[in-house]
């Protein structure tokens, strides 16, 4: 395998000390758990544990060298600040790849069309497109996704994410994107900016980083349209808008297909395209005008993108089916369990009322973090988005689901319980064959347990 990295290229990059034997390197993390051989692990400072006490584990895991303040057993590269070096390491990575490189950001939507991209770009340029993993998309994760990026990736579809002001506009000039993409603004992390406006506004801070002759790519459909539009004109050269009505990518044809996702047609800048959506909601259908907006700036296959669509199947923790066995057949559990705020809550609640052929609706919900003062008030807002999914029972999780429990005033049979453990032992008694079951909460919830629990509990098969 092509070396990634070489010692010499770290020692170039990051101004260390090499100690031990030359090396080389195909792979980089900084969590030990998920070394492979020949990986560079850095040991990364943290305010619970720090990471040079896993270098021995590291190098047992097969890892060929370490990024270290401190001289250690085993082939490494000494700096004095290893979060610093990391970033180093990401500028260099970046100022390697001759490619087109593609920022992603927004409040809801982000990784799902991340993953989209790279599935798209993938089948386009295959083994030659980049992306960060997981949802890798903070002051660390992007660092990461960059330097695992190989030096001839022609595409890179790198996630910037944020919960103050002012950090997605140190991410983005990491990344230097060609292309920022804004798939949409909500009430995430309200709590910390304060209102909508400065969400946006934090969220633009990815126009920043672009490079010259670059195109800023945004959502049509929202009140704050003109707010991102200023923003951007201060530092792309293009603008394009996807959505509804006026928008420059927009969906003039979309009807549910026939196995539960979208079938539409699009007009684009200079084309029209007829296309189907595997995943399920209307906000697919938002989140695929993104990806082709994005594919045709970068002058990239669109029929290509339409087949990606057509195929990608659900992400864990955000739309993955699950089929569980229960009383001699199955029921449908929809795996949201990764992440949630109000509007993300709004379009799987609305993808669960479109559920056809079941027997019972069943919304497992815990609460959205991160909302400050407002909290309640948006909690009861769900109210009528679960009347209109006509959920037959709903398993809610905390205390702070009480005001949704107020709003809702008897409309829906309700079990309130204190944590996910206990949710997934109502949810197991409850459940029979015929049921579609939702479960979503803001990741720190747990209810990714519940999944785990049920699938043991019930043997099942993604679908």
């Amino acid at each position: 395998m092509t070396a990634l990295w070489t010692s010499d290229e770290i020692v170039a990059a990051t101004g260390g000390v090499l100690e031990g034997a030359p090396f080389e390197v195909t792979g980089v993390t900084f969590d030990s758990r998920e070394v492979e051989a020949g990986d560079l692990f850095v040991a990364m400072p943290g305010s619970a544990t720090d990471g040079h006490r896993f270098v021995a584990g590291a190098f047992a895991g097969g890892a060929a060298g370490a990024l270290v303040s401190s001289s250690v057993d085993g082939p490494h590269v000494r700096v004095d600040d290893v979060a610093g070096a990391l970033n180093d390491l990401a500028i260099a990575a970046r100022a390697r790849m001759a490619g087109i490189v593609i920022g992603v950001t927004g409040s809801v939507g982000k990784t799902s069309t991340k993953e989209a991209l790279y599935a798209a770009l993938a089948r386009f340029a295959p083994g030659k497109v980049h992306r960060s993993v997981k949802s890798y998309n903070n002051h660390t994760g992007v660092p990461l996704s960059l330097a695992r990026m190989p030096r001839a990736s022609d595409y890179a579809v790198l996630e910037m994410g944020m919960n103050r002001s002012g950090e997605i506009a140190a991410l983005t000039r990491l990344v230097r994107p060609h292309v920022a993409l804004i798939t949409a603004i909500a009430a995430a992390h309200i709590e910390y900016l304060g209102s909508i406006e400065a969400i946006a506004d934090a969220k633009a801070e990815i126009f920043e980083g672009l490079e010259p002759d670059g195109t800023a790519i945004l959502p049509e459909d929202t009140p704050l349209r003109d707010r991102l539009l200023k923003a951007a004109r201060r530092h792309a050269k293009r603008i394009v808008t996807f959505g509804a009505g006026a928008a420059d990518v927009s969906a003039v044809y979309a009807v549910r297909a026939d196995n539960g996702g979208s079938l539409v047609t699009a007009r684009l800048l200079d084309s029209d395209l007829t296309f189907s959506i595997a995943q399920r909601g209307d906000h697919w259908v938002t989140n695929a005008l993104a990806l082709l907006a994005t594919v045709e700036a970068v002058g990239a296959d669109l029929a290509i993108a339409g087949l990606a669509l057509a195929d990608m199947a659900g992400l864990k923790g955000r739309g993955e089916r699950h089929r569980l066995s229960v009383d001699g057949g199955t029921c449908l559990l929809i795996d949201e369990s990764y992440n949630a705020n109000p509007a993300s809550m709004a379009a799987t609640l609305q993808a669960l009322g479109a559920e056809r052929g079941v027997e019972r609706r069943i919304a497992v919900l815990g609460p959205m973090r991160e909302l400050g003062a407002i909290g309640d008030t948006l909690h009861a807002a769900l109210a009528p988005a679960i009347v209109a999914a006509r959920v037959d029972h709903l398993i809610l999780v905390g205390e702070e689901m009480d005001a949704l429990v107020d709003a809702l005033g008897g409309a829906v049979a309700v079990d309130q319980v204190a944590d996910a453990g206990e949710a997934a032992a109502r949810l197991s008694g409850l459940v029979r064959r015929g049921d579609a079951v939702l479960v979503k909460a803001s990741n720190s919830i747990g209810l990714a347990r519940l999944v785990e629990t049920m699938a043991v509990e019930h043997p099942s098969c993604s679908t």
